[in-house]
């Protein structure tokens, strides 16, 4: 059975699910705006290989609020491994959790590894990173991504109606005397928002020297709104124009392309398990492989 901890002996206090397992340690990173409970149905099919440990980001789930600095985040995974022992795990995140995965590589260029689950690039990032598309499409587009990102992150500045807090977990949201409010809040979230490596973390992979799979979406998350869905594509394609030539002659760097939108983790949970097991069993093809 998990067993949930709470590491309050530092300045940030982190929330962590220990989903047991023996073997090689994991250790599971969820997105922005996610926690801890993103991992639920991937971690039961690690557990028979490996020893498997999630937890909650500062300013997420029931973690504690601290400054969004990346390396002091690479302090709270650190954190989590030496309070449980994990030694030098394989590092699996997906999209935030990704981009940190990147940086943990970065700092551990001799350990076991990371999986990054389409965390390369936000969705809203340089007109140059968005592959196909005209100018002046590309402009209209952006115009229109920047106003759904805006009217959410004003959203997040209130608190939320009741209705809408019902549908949410209770780790996701957090009470105060204003009302029921998302966590991160809306600080938290605009900082990450307009962070340079949050917006593309693309050209880090080259400086990987530990294994490395990276996991791409090939499909839309459902129900964007307006043409939104028509910018997504673009923005696929530029991250594999511009990742493809960084994994081409790096044979410890592994780009595999996954039928399914952003939110791999609870679209395909099979998938991703046996892509961080190792035996997805898929057809290399120039340096891509397929689902």
């Amino acid at each position: 059975m998990p067993h949930d901890v709470i590491i309050d002996d530092r300045p940030v206090h982190l929330a962590v699910r220990d989903h047991g397992g023996r073997g090689t340690p994991v250790l599971l990173l969820h997105g922005l705006g996610g926690t801890l409970l993103h991992w639920d149905a991937v971690a039961p099919l690690l557990t028979g290989a490996h020893r498997v440990v999630a937890m909650d980001l500062r300013g997420h789930g029931l973690s504690g609020d601290g400054p969004w600095d990346w390396e002091a985040v690479l302090d709270d995974v650190q954190a989590v491994i030496d309070h449980f022992g994990l030694g030098a795990p394989l590092v699996v995140g997906h999209s935030l959790g990704g981009m940190i995965a990147v940086r943990w590589a970065l700092r551990h260029p001799d350990g076991p590894g990371i999986v990054n689950l389409d965390g390369l690039r936000s969705a809203e990032t340089a007109p140059r990173n968005y592959e196909g598309i005209g100018q002046e499409e590309l402009t209209a587009l952006l115009a229109e991504l920047k106003a759904v990102f805006d009217a959410q992150a004003e959203a997040m500045a209130r608190p939320l109606p009741a209705d809408a807090a019902a549908t949410l977990p209770e780790r996701a949201l957090r009470t105060t005397d204003a009302g029921v409010r998302l966590r991160p809040d809306a600080a938290l979230a605009e900082r990450i928002r307009y962070d340079a490596w949050f917006q593309d973390s693309v050209a880090a992979v080259a400086g990987i020297r530990c294994p490395a799979l990276f996991v791409l979406a090939t499909e839309n998350l459902p129900g964007l709104p307006g043409r939104v869905g028509e910018l997504m594509p673009a923005q696929r394609a530029g991250i594999r124009r511009d990742l493809l030539p960084l994994t081409a002659d790096r044979p410890h760097l592994r780009v595999l392309e996954l039928a399914s939108s952003h939110n791999m983790v609870a679209e395909r949970p099979e998938e991703v398990a046996r892509a961080v097991l190792g035996i997805a069993g898929r057809t290399e093809a120039n340096g891509v492989l397929n689902s």
